[in-house]
């Protein structure tokens, strides 16, 4: 079967978003790693249900009901699908339904933390984590006696492997890890970060907020046992996510959360729960979000999506060689494997300062420590700005963001 063509013009037709004036200036969206802009079809989708199919599901004995049911469940058939390789080995009840990463996992480290970890125990984490990959373990311990180990990065942003392997032991339970950083844009070295956690016999997550849309995942071949990601991020809603989870693993975990949905019967001298994934989302789930992140994955799969990724590698090449030419402006981060993410500094100017100067010729770039605190103390900086791609901007757009900053730096 042929691959489905790139067609940048035809990929931007789709986004209704981008078609804007900004500060009377045509808007240059770089705020990617944030959040990802909606294809049409998303907006539609979540629309149409809305419209035509909206019930409650798994419990109404009517014809709403079944339909929003169907799409519901079909959409985690979708996510089984996008996270598997090309044997789509992936079942569809190692898919649990959460609000974003942030929530997958704390569901993580309270099911499955609580019960497997005892005082003395390690989690190791990396210094490029976001702080929803942090604080959960730090809640954690609190109340296991668990520690967390942390592996440095190198001066360029990379994880210090060598260091890792020192961290990595017999009193390593957990092992979870960014797969994309992202206020670097450092794609991490998952596959040896998972060898070395095997070697241990240590559990893996993996945070792949910032990895799901800029290149193809299978978590079977990465062999880890959680990998977690949000919609938003994925050019669908906000408010949903996905918690993969092994199903062996999911199985022998205890609720997190009560209420309906969850359990089979209840009495008041004790309740027996359902079975993954539905025992793990309590309560009336965001039917429409999931909804529309199945639409986003349909999306996605009419794009080529390596083409696509050669395509922002050339924008984050084009940036880079800009930015290269001027000798006031800091980089943070430099590692030769990257996503198509930038932060930098500029000499004698505050970064949000930068961010709005910008905004201001409707460049959308964000500014500050983006939820890595440590990691901005790792390299004495307060915050930096970060300009993201993704695959529907162009080299125009790349031309207009560095012109912009020439006339910041003359501002300043």
């Amino acid at each position: 079967m042929n691959a489905p063509a790139f067609d940048l013009d035809a990929i931007r037709a789709q986004f209704p978003i981008l078609e804007q004036q900004v500060n009377g200036k045509p808007l240059v969206y770089l705020d990617n790693a944030a959040s990802t802009q909606k294809p049409e079809s998303v907006i539609e989708a979540i629309a149409g249900y809305y419209r035509h199919d909206h019930s409650n599901v798994h419990r109404g004995a009517h014809t709403l009901a079944d339909r929003a049911t169907a799409a519901f469940e079909a959409a985690r058939g979708k996510v089984a699908a996008f996270l598997s390789g090309p044997g789509g080995d992936v079942r569809a009840d190692e898919i649990v339904w959460t609000r974003g990463t942030t929530e997958a996992i704390n569901l993580v480290a309270q099911s499955w933390g609580r019960a497997h970890l005892a005082e003395g125990d390690e989690i190791v984490l990396t210094e490029l984590e976001h702080h929803a990959n942090i604080v959960p373990w730090q809640m954690l311990t609190e109340t296991t006696g668990a520690v967390i180990r942390v592996i440095p990065v190198t001066d360029a942003g990379e994880v210090d492997l060598d260091a890792a392997r020192e961290l990595i032991g017999e009193r390593t339970k957990l092992v979870t890890f960014a797969h994309v950083s992202n206020s670097l844009g450092t794609v991490l070295p998952a596959e040896e970060l998972v060898a070395l956690a095997r070697a241990v016999g240590a559990t893996v997550l993996v945070d792949g907020a910032q990895a799901v849309n800029h290149f193809r995942v299978d978590v079977k071949a990465l062999d880890c046992d959680f990998y977690v990601f949000s919609g938003h991020k994925l050019f669908g809603p906000t408010g949903i996510g996905v918690l993969y989870g092994r199903g062996e693993l999911l199985e022998a975990m205890p609720p997190w959360q009560g209420g309906g949905e969850m359990i089979d019967r209840v009495s008041f001298e004790g309740t027996t729960f359902n079975r993954a994934p539905f025992r793990f989302e309590a309560g009336t789930p965001h039917i429409a979000g999931a909804i529309g992140l199945g639409a986003a994955i349909d999306w996605l799969g009419a794009v080529d999506v390596d083409a696509a990724a050669r395509h922002e590698h050339a924008l984050l090449e084009r940036l880079d060689g800009a930015l290269a030419g001027m000798n006031d402006v800091r980089r943070i981060g430099t590692a030769p494997g990257k996503a198509a993410v930038v932060s930098f500094l500029l000499d004698g100017a505050h970064p949000s300062d930068v961010g709005m100067l910008l905004d201001q010729q409707g460049v959308a770039v964000r500014t500050g420590h983006h939820c890595t605190m440590p990691l901005m103390t790792r390299f004495g900086v307060p915050g930096t700005v970060r300009a993201s791609f993704s695959l529907y901007n162009t080299l125009d757009e790349v031309d207009r963001f560095v012109d912009a900053l020439h006339k910041v730096r003359s501002f300043l």
